[in-house]
């Protein structure tokens, strides 16, 4: 007997849920690549990017899931043989980084563990040491799915600051942008990418870099540069220089269905709406933990997402729990990635989801606990429902 009939949850942390509404926009018949319709939309597109990053600097819209982003972001600043610092606090800005050592970049890392953010002085300390002003650019993922955390940007460049540092803070914002507050321009951020299929609501296919001027400046001088990515060469005038060569039409005309959402909910109430989420989630989170087989991965409860929440299993198996939500009640759970492989079970809360997508996937996952007689505290969901309505009656 199996419950699983009607639609499915996917409580994963990317690809998210697309709104239908987008995948409407998406629908339609291919259009001239040459005509005022779709240069209106390109125009409009990169400047309302560059609204969702806060930058006034320039925006570039790449046909390529995030790790296409990374590279176009690398390719465009740096030069074999530049020494950059990866900030460790998680699985992704490593990977980031592993990228450029792949194309001869000299990488160290600022040990960092998977259950902790950055730590700010620990930078500064760092980069205080580097006299001779070797360190070219700073890797950091604001959100980190893999472990959940969140990393706080505006330390992190004070941190640059007080060091009086002149390296490229870089910034994987791929789980943050739509779902928190990212003010590239007034952090100090130079370079910051990130994805389309996450809290922008659309399909996977769409890598998103802003650069200020700055990075602009030290772009002349990059010699990773190639046709593909090259930023001088998505700044000239032919329409198709944007993409170098067809654009995704199709995939732009989900995009702007996607940002309409966005600005049209407002992206401070976004923000608010998955923080309710979240700490939602950690509400139910926290009455489970009681019966010792389950707990958070990040220690602080500060340092943890709006986006996803990893949850690490002790004395049980969560691929089975992930299998019991998915088979018996069409909930779709991450898995543990990285160190946390065979360790923990990601929920995600967020992009285009709601209270009642949330609290049906917390009552999934307590059902689970349950039936497969892990021990755990009873009323997670409880305590969410209580804490959300709390919160809507003292608005």
């Amino acid at each position: 007997m199996t419950l699983r009939a009607g639609r499915e949850f996917l409580a994963i942390p990317g690809p998210t849920t697309v709104p239908d509404e987008v995948l409407r926009a998406m629908h339609r018949p291919a259009v001239d690549i040459y005509a005022g319709p779709l240069l209106a939309l390109t125009e409009s597109l990169h400047r309302d990017i560059a609204r969702v990053f806060q930058t006034q600097g320039h925006a570039y819209i790449y046909i390529s899931n995030g790790h296409g982003a990374w590279e176009a972001s690398l390719t465009n600043v740096l030069s074999k043989g530049d020494r950059i610092l990866v900030l460790e606090s998680g699985r992704f800005a490593i990977g980031w980084g592993e990228n450029a050592r792949r194309m001869g970049v000299e990488v160290e890392v600022l040990k960092g563990d998977m259950r902790r953010a950055v730590r700010p002085r620990e930078v500064e300390a760092r980069l205080r040491a580097d006299k001779a002003g070797t360190i070219k650019a700073i890797l950091v993922a604001q959100i980190d799915t893999a472990s959940g955390v969140v990393n706080d940007i505006a330390a992190i460049s004070e941190a640059r600051r007080a060091a009086g540092h002149e390296a490229l803070l870089m910034v994987d914002a791929v789980a943050s942008l739509g779902c928190m507050n990212f003010e590239m321009d007034k952090w100090g951020v130079d370079v910051a990418m990130a994805g389309s299929q996450k809290g922008l609501m659309m399909a996977p296919g769409l890598g998103f870099v802003a650069a200020n001027d700055r990075a602009r400046e030290v772009h002349k001088k990059a010699d990773l540069r190639t046709p593909y990515w090259d930023w001088t060469d998505r700044e000239g005038d032919a329409h198709y220089q944007k993409y170098a060569g067809t654009p995704p039409e199709h995939m732009l005309f989900g995009l702007r269905q996607a940002l309409d959402l966005l600005f049209e909910e407002g992206m401070e109430t976004a923000f608010r709406r998955h923080h309710l989420l979240a700490e939602a989630t950690r509400r139910a989170v926290e009455v489970w933990a009681e019966g010792q087989a389950l707990n958070f991965n990040i220690i602080a409860p500060e340092e943890r997402s709006d986006a996803v929440s990893v949850v690490l299993t002790n004395g049980c198996d969560p691929d089975a729990i992930r299998a019991w939500c998915r088979e018996n009640c069409g909930v779709v759970l991450g898995h543990g990635i990285g160190e946390l492989a065979g360790k923990a079970f990601r929920v995600a809360h967020m992009g285009h989801v709601n209270a009642p997508m949330v609290l049906g996937t917390l009552s999934v996952i307590e059902m689970a606990l349950g039936a497969m007689g892990v021990p755990h505290g009873s009323g997670g969901v409880q305590a969410a429902i209580t804490w959300l309505a709390r919160q809507v009656r003292d608005t």
